[in-house]
């Protein structure tokens, strides 16, 4: 199986580079499913209808969340009426949390892709134990016995904390990506246990900004300690960041990853198949 999943998008700029490079990308790299971060879609601040339409009608299949899950009002009941949408699985279990934190989905050619968001607990907020959430989602859809694909993405601060889920992962899923920091890392590999992984796949938005957001709110705040406005996402052109991985029919895990950029300031890098 032919999988990617891209990082982190970023306001407008990051909605119209999925849609003008996934729908090729899905041609050249014959992939069968394609999961986007969409935490940072709607105004550089959680998710809408809207700007989920904007991303499922430009080729995503899933899209996964983050710590900006609930930013806009309206995600409370889109995320109740879309199972497309993956929240992190680790809030708590005993409150009534919208949406789910796993889904099992199916390809056009009938095979099965478990997809989970986790959300890490270091310099973020306090959820429940994500390696507890782990083991329960990948414990309910085993790689290679229910799922023909698992994809993790793993929302968090810490590259020690994303480190540690990869290797807890490592052989029951396909992929572990990292997400959240919006910088991506050249750390892409398979790890021993045939398990795809990379520390933070880096943002899809304009890299002439600060983490996505125009530079000059955040430079006042750091050079003065004053707030006088809103972060506002940067309007040029963006990158579009993630991963591409290929997986054995036969195990579901995998056998190639490699990184791609399209579009904006970072070096271009696609896989040639």
């Amino acid at each position: 199986m032919r999988l990617a999943i891209f990082g982190d998008v970023v306001g407008r700029t990051g909605r119209k580079a999925v849609a003008e490079h996934l729908p090729g990308l899905r041609g050249r790299l014959a992939l069968d499913f394609v999961v986007v971060n969409a935490e940072n879609a709607a105004n550089g601040f959680g998710i809408t209808r809207g700007t989920a339409e904007d991303l499922f009608d430009a080729g995503a299949d899933a899209l996964t969340l983050g710590n900006h899950a609930w930013d806009q009002a309206e995600a409370l009941t889109l995320l109740d009426n879309d199972s497309r949408l993956i929240r992190p699985a680790n809030y708590p279990q005993d409150l009534p949390i919208p949406g789910k934190g796993a889904n099992l989905f199916h390809t056009a050619d009938g095979r099965s892709v478990l997809v989970t968001n986790l959300m890490g607990r270091l310099y973020m907020d306090p959820l429940d134990d994500p390696f507890v959430a782990a083991e329960r989602e990948l414990s309910a859809a085993p790689l290679g016995q229910v799922a023909d694909a698992v994809i993790v993405d793993f929302h968090g601060e810490a590259t020690s904390e994303k480190t540690a889920m990869g290797f807890f992962c490592d052989g029951r899923a396909s992929v572990v990506v990292g997400t959240h920091t919006h910088v991506p890392t050249s750390d892409h590999r398979i790890l021993p246990g045939g398990t795809a992984y990379i520390t933070d796949l880096g943002m899809t938005g304009d890299y002439d900004s600060i983490i996505g957001m125009d530079k000059e709110e955040p430079l006042r705040r750091f050079t003065t300690r004053l707030r006088s406005g809103r972060f506002t996402p940067a309007e040029g052109e963006a990158t579009l960041s993630g991963l591409f991985v290929e997986t054995d029919d036969r195990t579901g895990l995998a056998t190639r990853c490699e990184p791609i950029r399209v579009g904006g300031l970072l070096s271009q890098v696609v896989p040639d198949l």
